[in-house]
């Protein structure tokens, strides 16, 4: 099998999918490797490193995407500013693309349905299901974690006040308040960041066991007002899609606290599907001058009504973060993980040294997004109004 690894090639993306020691193993495992030069920089491994596990160094990243039978990136296909055509016009039929596609977000549907067209066979990592078998290929955790502690810190460095209680020669000046929309892996640690630097902590999410994550890590609950019923799967795992009607209640009940907050870290994912909006432009406007949020939601549409893909921008006085590769801003850190997770998941999805997908899996019927010229990822054909 020949494994192809691209640079990746998103404004500021530092990360790569893979580093020499996971090269090293599908080496020994029977694969070929061919490894774009200049890949591993952003996160300090070196092309001598690669060289060392046994990759084949390539020069011209047209000849990786030509004769490989896997792409592992870490980012969705983009248009390559070096090249002058898209990552997509690279690849042909029956060729195997894993990586972080988020085909639910409405960005993404030309690229998902140009995919079909030309045959590339997509399995996108935010599809990996939080069960105990798919810990080791959950790529979505571990970047969360990343995006949660990094996201936390650039909402800190954008607003002007202490972030904790501070005393002063002209008297107390009391804490930033932070509001964390969202606790799952990301949320709370950008909720234990934030309270390990003094702010004051308020959390909320429609999963109760989620809530009690982040009261554990001393966080106020703001409750939705959403019946667990129907926030929650049946496993009690997963947090449903909500109708339009529930939605709304969420976001009334969370009106007040949004017009306090110094910062809001945005982190509530429906897996597979597209994020639901819980901030409208109007509730951004009731927000205190000089606060922020920070969108990390964004890869699958985002919280905030008003956020602008990739983008951060100043909206009705109130800095909104929309930046899209949080995790390539650690980049050492979430290469280390992200490598490990997408070797995890090649392993699984390989048998005698190709990829067999077997569509019973829970596990691959969940990350396949694109086979046989279709698409067939079933929140994304929700969002394309499909299904």
């Amino acid at each position: 099998m020949i494994v192809g690894i691209p640079k990746e090639i998103m404004h500021g993306e530092n990360r790569v999918s893979a580093i020499p020691e996971t090269v090293k193993k599908m080496v020994d495992g029977g694969a070929k490797v061919l490894f774009e030069k200049g890949a591993g920089v952003g996160s300090h491994y070196m092309d001598e490193a690669y060289a060392e596990a046994g990759a084949i160094l390539v020069e011209d990243v047209a000849e990786i995407f030509a004769r490989a039978e896997v792409i592992l990136k870490v980012k969705e296909p983009l248009f390559n500013e070096a090249k002058n055509k898209h990552e997509l016009d690279m690849m042909h039929a029956g060729q195997y693309l894993i990586s972080f596609i988020h085909p639910a977000s409405p960005s993404n549907h030309p690229m998902v349905k140009q995919m079909a067209e030309k045959g590339i066979i997509g399995l996108t990592l935010d599809g990996i299901p939080r069960i105990s078998r798919a810990q080791a290929m959950d790529a979505l955790s571990s970047m969360s974690a990343c995006a949660g502690y990094k996201g936390m810190i650039m909402g800190i460095n954008d607003i002007s006040k202490f972030v904790p209680f501070v005393t002063s020669a002209v008297g107390r000046l009391k804490p930033a308040t932070v509001l964390v929309i969202g606790a799952g892996v990301a949320g709370l640690r950008a909720l234990a960041t934030a309270k390990g630097l003094g702010a004051m902590v308020y959390a909320t999410d429609i999963r109760p066991e989620a809530n009690k994550n982040a009261e554990s890590l001393g966080a106020t609950i703001v409750e939705t007002g959403v019946p667990s019923e129907i926030a929650v799967s049946p496993d009690g795992k997963h947090a449903n899609q909500l109708p339009e009607k529930w939605l709304e209640v969420e976001r009334e009940n969370l009106r007040d606290i949004v017009s306090k907050s110094d910062i809001i870290f945005c982190s509530a994912l429906i897996q597979g599907k597209v994020a639901p909006v819980l901030i409208t432009e109007e509730m951004v406007k009731s927000m205190q001058p000089g606060s922020c949020i920070v969108d990390i939601s964004i890869d699958q549409g985002g919280n905030c009504e008003i956020t602008t893909p990739g983008e951060v921008e100043v909206k009705h006085g109130v800095t909104i973060q929309g930046i899209k590769n949080i995790p390539g801003m650690l980049s050492t850190s979430s290469t280390i993980m992200f490598s490990k997770n997408i070797y995890n998941l090649l392993v699984y999805l390989t048998k005698d040294g190709k990829i067999n997908l077997d569509l019973s899996d829970e596990i691959t019927s969940s990350i396949l997004v694109t086979k046989d010229g279709e698409i067939v990822h079933e929140g994304t054909l929700e969002a394309m109004g499909l299904k």
